[in-house]
């Protein structure tokens, strides 16, 4: 995103510190075709802001990891109702509007991607814009809190009716970014599989009270106050236990993978039923090359069978989260795991094979 940003004109600078970031827009375009963009999914985020202050906006068709059909008719229809027009050739869509305004929008899915931004185009429409089904997600509720800081007027964030009045402009702010659950929920999973005492600080364990009740359904002890969690070592043997993916709040899409190796290890059959995307389990036939015993049921329901004793093999990372998944099914397996193509796990996790030997994980990168 950085990369994308800066392509457009825009001034990006770190100041010292590799986790504070000073972003100066003042001067960009509007032409996404020829950065970074159809690499990464988020990228249609820009299309809202540029349209706003440009009027005009090509991008390519977005990318991003492999996890079934992820159309972006929602994200069309949202703006062709504020005003833009949509144009589509071989490589790019482009977005044309004088005037964006405000309009009552209905997600016929509910999109986190989608609500964040038409959320973010609406604060400069004219007029009110109503968004309904709107996804209920933290980071949702984050993106308003900070949009209103920057002058927007949003409400109802965290509820499936968000408002927005327009607002004529918008002001830079000094933000902090919210802890990212999937990466605490990520830990506590490693920390399950591993069996070990694992504490987890500054992160919002609210955010995260599904995966703690999959601990207490499979026997996973812990304890947790507001902004800690702690994952217990234990002896007893895990439980089986069915799990299903949902919309906020209930068990995340982006943490059913690293679930799903922890379940290999418990007692008995499980089913993983994963409702948002079709392709998301496609990772399970490598998790059974390692001597998992999953046999798929369908592109959106598995059975796990445990407890089954993994073993390394040398892997190829598909996406952000199976990728991430992988590298946990590495930590518990026999022998040694050889991951390639981790990009993506780059994307989600920073600097993971520091973090993870600091944990005493046995891992190094490996530069060919």
């Amino acid at each position: 995103m950085r990369e994308i940003m800066t392509a457009l004109g825009a001034t990006l600078t770190h100041d010292g510190d590799a986790h504070t970031l000073h972003i100066d827009a003042s001067n960009i375009s509007n032409d996404l075709t020829a950065t970074q963009a159809g690499k990464i999914r988020a990228s249609i985020l820009l299309i809202g802001p540029l349209l706003s202050r440009l009027g005009s906006v090509r991008i390519p068709h977005p990318g991003g990891c492999v996890l079934g059909r992820r159309p972006i008719d929602i994200f069309i229809d949202g703006f062709r109702a504020m005003g833009a027009n949509v144009e589509e050739d071989a490589d790019a869509f482009v977005f044309e509007a004088t005037q964006l305004h405000g309009a009552e929008i209905f997600f016929p899915v509910v999109s986190v991607t989608a609500t964040e931004s038409l959320m973010i185009t609406a604060t400069r429409a004219q007029g009110r814009t109503v968004l309904k089904n709107a996804a209920c997600e933290p980071e949702v509720i984050e993106l308003a809190r900070m949009l209103n800081a920057c002058g927007a007027n949003i409400t109802g964030a965290g509820t499936t009716t968000i408002v927005i009045e327009g607002v004529e402009s918008l002001t830079g702010i000094e933000w902090a970014c919210m802890p990212d659950r999937i990466e605490a929920g990520t830990f506590a999973i490693l920390a399950a599989a591993t069996r070990s005492t694992v504490t987890i600080t500054d992160c919002v364990t609210e955010h995260i009270e599904s995966v703690l009740s999959m601990f207490d359904r499979i026997g996973v002890p812990y304890t947790k106050t507001a902004d800690t969690l702690t994952v217990q070592s234990y002896t007893t043997p895990l439980r089986a236990s069915d799990m299903r993916t949902h919309e906020y709040p209930g068990f995340v899409t982006d943490l059913q993978a690293p679930m799903t190796v922890l379940l290999t290890q418990a007692q008995g059959m499980s089913m993983v039923h994963e409702t948002v995307f079709e392709g998301r389990l496609f990772y399970t036939d490598t998790l059974n090359r390692m001597g998992a015993s999953i046999v798929m049921c369908d592109p959106h329901r598995v059975i796990v069978n445990g407890p089954t004793q993994l073993r390394g093999k040398t892997i190829e990372s598909p996406d952000i989260r199976a990728g991430m998944a992988l590298l946990l099914a590495g930590c518990i397996a026999t022998g040694e795991t050889i991951i390639q193509n981790i990009y993506q796990i780059d994307r989600g996790y920073e600097r993971i094979d520091e973090r993870l030997r600091a944990l005493g994980v046995d891992i190094e990168r490996v530069t060919e």
